[in-house]
C-alpha cells in the first residue's frame, strides 16, 4: 500500500495525476520540484526503502526513448528502449536495479505523449525498417496496470505504427486488462520465467511460476503473441535436472506453433552495480557462486557460463524451431 506520493509541482493537476492520487485517498502527498530530489540522494538505504517504497509521479524529458544495449533484441537490426516507471515491485535480488538506483521508491512519468513523439520520429526518421521497443527495462511493463494504464495507453498508439513493435516485460499476472480488448498484431507479452526451486529463494513478491503460465495461457489463448525470457540463467550444482524440468513444465503449457519468441541469457552484472548489492545483501548465496570478474563485469566462470548456455540451448531448440530463439549476447 502506497502511504507517501511525491508529486512534481508542475503536473499537480494532470489527468493521470489526479487518477492515481485518487486511488490513495489516504496517502500524504508532497510537492516537489524534480523527482531526483527525492530518487537521486546518495544517503538512501535501498534495503530499508523496500519494505515501504513511496510513489513518485513525474515527467521525463529529452531523451525518454534510447538504444537498447548490443545484443539486446529480438530479430531487429535497431532496438530501443523507454521507461515509464523506474524499480520495480518485486525484490528479485539479481535485479541490476538495486545496483543502479539510490532509492527503491517508484517513479512513474506520466507524459505518455512524449515518449510517443519521441517513438513516432524514429519510425518515421526508418520507414522501410521494422523496428523494436523494450517497455520492461528499468521496471515491469505490467505490475502497476491497474494504476497506470500504461500497456492500454502504448497498446493503442504503437497499433497504428506499421514498422515498430513493442514489447511489453513481465512477471505480473496484471493481464486482466489485456483479457478485455482485442489483442494486436504488433505487441508481445513476454513473460521473465525461472523454475520454481531458484524464483522461491530469489524472486522475492514475483508471482509464483504457476500463477506466471496461467496469465501467460490466458493472453495466448486470446490472441496475444507471446515471449518467453529465461533470464538470467543461474546456477545450482542440479542446474541440467532443474532447468530440463522446467523447460517441460514451461512447454507442457503453451502452444509453441503461436509463440513469438523465446530470449536466454545468463546472470551477469556491472561490477559496481555488483558490489553495491553484495552490501545490501551479504548474506545471499547468489553473490557467493562460481562468479569471475572480466572487463568490468561480474558473471559466472567463463567455462561455466557457456555450459550453461549450451545446455539450455540445446533443451530449448528441442521445443522450438531456431528462428524463434534469440540468446542475449551482451
Amino acid at each position: 500500500m502506497i502511504t507517501t506520493l511525491y508529486i512534481e509541482r508542475n503536473i499537480q493537476q494532470h489527468p493521470r495525476v489526479l487518477k492515481i492520487c485518487a486511488q490513495f485517498p489516504q496517502a500524504r502527498h508532497i510537492i516537489c520540484e524534480r523527482y531526483g530530489e527525492v530518487f537521486n540522494p546518495k544517503s538512501q538505504n535501498f534495503r530499508l526503502q523496500k519494505q515501504q517504497p513511496a510513489l513518485i509521479l513525474a515527467e521525463k524529458f529529452q531523451q525518454a526513448v534510447l538504444p537498447a544495449p548490443t545484443g539486446y533484441g529480438i530479430g531487429a537490426t535497431r532496438n530501443y528502449y523507454f521507461s515509464h516507471m523506474l524499480n520495480c515491485l518485486y525484490d528479485c535480488r539479481y535485479c541490476f536495479l538495486q545496483g543502479m538506483y539510490q532509492s527503491a521508491n517508484y517513479v512513474v512519468f506520466i507524459n505518455y505523449e512524449d515518449f510517443q513523439q519521441q517513438i513516432l520520429a524514429i519510425c518515421r526518421a526508418a520507414p522501410d525498417e521494422m523496428l523494436h521497443f523494450f517497455s520492461g527495462y528499468d521496471g515491469d511493463s505490467l505490475a502497476l496496470e491497474p494504476l497506470t494504464g500504461f500497456a492500454t495507453h502504448f497498446v493503442d498508439f504503437f497499433a497504428e505504427i506499421p514498422n515498430a513493435w513493442m514489447e511489453l516485460r513481465t512477471k505480473s499476472t496484471q493481464v486482466r486488462r489485456l483479457l478485455n480488448r482485442p489483442a494486436t498484431a504488433n505487441t508481445v507479452v513476454a513473460f521473465s520465467l525461472a523454475p520454481d526451486a531458484i524464483a522461491q529463494k530469489v524472486e522475492e513478491k514475483a508471482p509464483t511460476l504457476a500463477k506466471r503460465l496461467e496469465a501467460l495461457c490466458k493472453c495466448q489463448a486470446h490472441g496475444w503473441l507471446i515471449g518467453l525470457r529465461f533470464d538470467p540463467l543461474l546456477y545450482v550444482t542440479d542446474y541440467q535436472t532443474v532447468y530440463a524440468d522446467f523447460f517441460a513444465q514451461v512447454f507442457a503449457r503453451i502452444d509453441v506453433t503461436r509463440l513469438h519468441s523465446v530470449s536466454l541469457g545468463v546472470f551477469r552484472l556491472p561490477t559496481g552495480y555488483f558490489k553495491k548489492m553484495h552490501k545490501l545483501y551479504p548474506e545471499s548465496r547468489l553473490f557467493s557462486g562460481p562468479l569471475e570478474q572480466t572487463a568490468g563485469m561480474v558473471s559466472y566462470q567463463a567455462e561455466l557460463e557457456q555450459e550453461m548456455m549450451q545446455f539450455c540451448t540445446q533443451q530449448l531448440l528441442s521445443y522450438i524451431p531456431p528462428e524463434t530463439f534469440f540468446p542475449c549476447r551482451l
